[in-house]
């Protein structure tokens, strides 16, 4: 089995004016295609692994993978699942992005307000040095917004992603330059609370 680049719920110009048309076509077609190709790349001398989901490769931080592929398969199955992800973070569908469901109530549980807990994500994304995400996570049951480098994934850590924003610089550099900043408040317009809130009914 190799791995593929997933195709995305909706058209590269759906997300405008929040996500331009053109950053989401080189996001999706040229870098995460890249961290396919180089992951399956990676695994094939290893026809065993090949079979592999990627959160099994990555699992407690990639314990099965062998040490000469271990970097490759941490950054590039890293980026694989960290941006399979992330396009179903974001939709097109307004009702979709209308903050409901149970993880809100744990949220406002949490983090008292939703503009509290925006504040503290924005806050986190704001504050990754060079390239990384910014993550919403169940660790143990409980919610935790903390931040990673580069495409390390919170799966590493045994840790369950419900909600990530990259803020590598190609996630907005065409649009925004250097600031990152407005790319996170133009972000938050398309959050996908439903996909959001289906991933922690599954695992709350």
């Amino acid at each position: 089995m190799t791995h593929q680049l997933p195709k995305l719920e909706y058209d590269y110009e759906a997300l405008e004016p929040f996500i331009d048309a053109k950053t989401m076509e080189i996001h999706h077609s040229k870098h995460h295609q890249a961290y396919v190709d180089n992951l399956n790349k990676a695994l094939e001398k290893y026809p065993e692994l090949q079979e592999k989901k990627v959160d099994e490769l990555l699992a407690n931080n990639l314990k099965i993978v062998p040490e000469d592929i271990k970097m490759a398969v941490r950054n590039h199955g890293g980026g694989h699942v960290n941006h399979s992800l992330f396009w179903q973070w974001m939709t097109d569908d307004v009702k979709a992005r209308d903050f409901k469901g149970a993880v809100s109530e744990a949220i406002l549980k949490d983090f008292e307000s939703f503009d509290k807990f925006k504040e503290s994500f924005t806050d986190c994304a704001m504050k990754r040095f060079g390239s990384g995400w910014a993550w919403l996570v169940l660790n143990k049951g409980k919610l935790e917004i903390y931040s990673t480098s580069n495409q390390d994934s919170p799966v590493m850590e045994g840790k369950v992603p419900l909600l990530g924003l990259d803020v590598w610089e190609h996630a907005y550099y065409l649009k925004h330059m250097s600031n990152r900043k407005a790319y996170i408040e133009l972000w938050w317009s398309i959050v996908n609370w439903k996909k959001v809130n289906e991933l922690y009914e599954a695992k709350k």
